[in-house]
């Protein structure tokens, strides 16, 4: 296989202990990395033990009002002379040492694949219904996505997570790469545009990286608000492909899964929990009615709105 020169670029923020555990697990890898580029919000936590511990690591430091889900990113591109670009977050984690070399190989196994992103597997703490919710998102079998797609997955063609994802460095700048200004979203509003211009989006569910949280309601609700926004921002993508369809397909799979495994006394906590979701989602894509002060309650992003 021809060698392809990697940069890995990590946002980061309050970084601890997993974010330790993520350096030293990519360092493992099989595949060789060229930088590991952090882009760091500041906050007095930056340790300089680790730019001495890790050679490879390359940290510029920003403002927290700085701080965009896309234009940090964009930025971090910028900065970046790999052939292949592979944007991680601080809390996820490589399962195995092969996860670059799975990466790679999905993404260079056509000419017009543009993007692969990685299987995300629950951590032990993961909950019984986030566990499932996973294997929902992220199957053991591979794939590709292209337009063609469209009518058979909606939008679920346009998905793919900067949790672990690659991207052709070439075909990102001849698209202009991620948006400037988003308040989440940004791998899927860059994958939406890939696909609309003819090029593929592979799920390599052999690159494996161990990713989950246990969201609260309240978190739900603030998380599907910013989801909200984002595609009201950029309907222009999101329209022709809304996501309810495939938020009411989760909802019920989940519900016969928990039926069938005799969990059924979680079904209510998790009835609330998917009507937190759509309740942020749905007062997030009007979010452009709401009074201010309610907004910056219903938002996780405070500072996007500054």
């Amino acid at each position: 296989m021809d060698i392809k020169k990697i940069d890995v670029i990590i946002p980061v923020y309050r970084p601890g202990k997993e974010f330790t555990k993520l350096l030293e697990q990519l360092e493992l890898q099989d595949y060789p990395i060229s930088r590991i580029i952090i882009m760091h919000t500041e906050d007095g936590l930056w340790k300089e033990k680790w730019e001495k511990e890790h050679p490879i690591l390359e940290v510029y430091h920003l403002k927290k009002t700085e701080f965009d889900h896309g234009g940090t990113r964009k930025k971090a591109s910028e900065l970046s002379d790999g052939e292949i670009m592979i944007f991680m977050t601080q809390d996820a984690s490589p399962a195995d040492t092969h996860l670059i070399t799975h990466l790679v190989k999905a993404l260079t196994a056509q000419d017009d694949i543009a993007a692969a992103y990685a299987r995300q597997l629950p951590a032990p703490s993961c909950s019984f219904v986030e566990s499932y919710t996973r294997t929902f998102n992220y199957p053991e079998k591979s794939s590709v996505k292209t337009k063609k797609d469209l009518s058979v997955y909606g939008i679920k063609t346009f998905f793919c997570s900067n949790v672990c994802a690659a991207y052709k460095k070439d075909i990102y700048e001849k698209l202009g790469g991620f948006v400037e200004k988003t308040i989440f979203n940004e791998d899927m509003i860059y994958a939406a545009r890939l696909i609309q211009n003819g090029f593929g989006i592979a799920y390599a569910a052999d690159a494996q990286v161990v990713h989950s949280h246990n969201y609260t309601c309240s978190q739900q609700f603030h998380r599907n608000f910013d989801l909200g926004v984002s595609q009201a921002e950029y309907h222009e993508i999101f329209d022709s492909v809304p996501s309810e369809g495939e938020g009411i397909r989760l909802v019920k799979k989940t519900a016969v899964h928990l039926l069938k495994s005799g969990k059924w006394y979680l079904i209510p906590g998790f009835i609330l929990q998917s009507g937190c979701k759509y309740a942020g989602y749905l007062t997030g894509k009007r979010y452009r009615k709401l009074p201010r002060k309610l907004l910056l309650w219903c938002t996780m992003n405070k500072s996007y709105w500054k």
